[in-house]
């Protein structure tokens, strides 16, 4: 069956529940996607598993995207490994009150997916049982695959150095590049701002100097170089700069005189 079929199967079969279907990206690589309402997230699952046409008997992955004010969605891809091709169900839910079946009772195998999905994007899982801790400590706060989580490890830790040698006593250094959601030094975490760190719109500058002035030479001022050594005259770059003598010119006289009657 084509991603085209595949959908329109699906959706044909949950009728009159209202499914989107769609294919993916990926030219040979495309698979059949449909979107589901959330209370029919289980019972799409089960569908695409129990029809003698699309037989998708094993459960490849389930993870989330984050939509921001949109909401989650939740994605499972499943596959036929006797037909041959995939779909790719998909599910919104609202950031208010993230919550949709648990699918374990159709295939074992998401067990592993939902938990981490609960534990990175704070999704829960209806009737799933043991939404227990996967990767992180328990004592973790937060959840990291969220748009809004602070990355710590990109603020907590400051700028190593200045931009040029000479450039820490005179306070300046390179502005930090955030990704979005980082807020801007100083203002998260208890590490101080490094000097000059804080850039245009990034709150004052100041706090704990990104390196001591002494540790680097300061660059000469403009002017202060040494004058170059004139090269020799009749000597040039590269390899036609040589001291041999020209093969054309005149050879000695037979008296050991030069033209001009000096002696060599």
């Amino acid at each position: 069956m084509t991603p085209e079929e595949v959908g329109a199967r699906l959706v044909a079969l949950l009728a009159p529940v209202e499914a989107t279907p769609s294919v993916s990206g990926g030219q040979r690589f495309a698979r059949a996607t449909v979107d589901v309402p959330p209370a029919t997230w289980s019972e799409a699952l089960r569908t695409a598993r129990d029809d003698d046409e699309l037989a998708c008997d094993f459960f490849d992955w389930l993870s989330a995207v984050d939509e921001l004010a949109e909401g989650f969605d939740v994605v499972a891809h499943l596959w036929s490994t006797r037909l041959r091709h995939g779909v790719l169900l998909r599910t919104r839910v609202p950031r208010d009150a993230p919550t949709v079946p648990s699918v374990v009772d159709v295939y074992p195998g998401a067990a592993w997916h939902e938990r981490e999905t609960h534990e990175m994007f704070g999704i829960g899982f209806t009737g799933h049982g043991e939404l227990r801790p996967l990767l992180l400590p328990p004592e973790f706060e937060g959840h990291p695959l969220r748009k809004e989580f602070v990355l710590a490890s990109r603020v907590a830790k400051p700028w190593p150095g200045a931009k040029e040698p000479g450039e820490s006593e005179a306070g300046g250094g390179r502005r930090p590049i955030r990704p979005p959601g980082v807020p801007a030094p100083g203002e998260w975490g208890s590490t101080p701002t490094p000097a000059g760190a804080g850039g245009v719109g990034e709150g004052p500058r100041g706090g704990t100097p990104a390196r001591p002035a002494g540790e680097r030479p300061a660059r000469p001022a403009p002017g202060a170089r040494p004058a170059r050594t004139p090269r020799p005259a009749g000597t040039a770059d590269g390899p036609a700069g040589s001291a041999r003598p020209d093969p054309v010119a005149d050879p000695p006289a037979a008296d050991g005189t030069d033209d001009d009657g000096g002696t060599r």
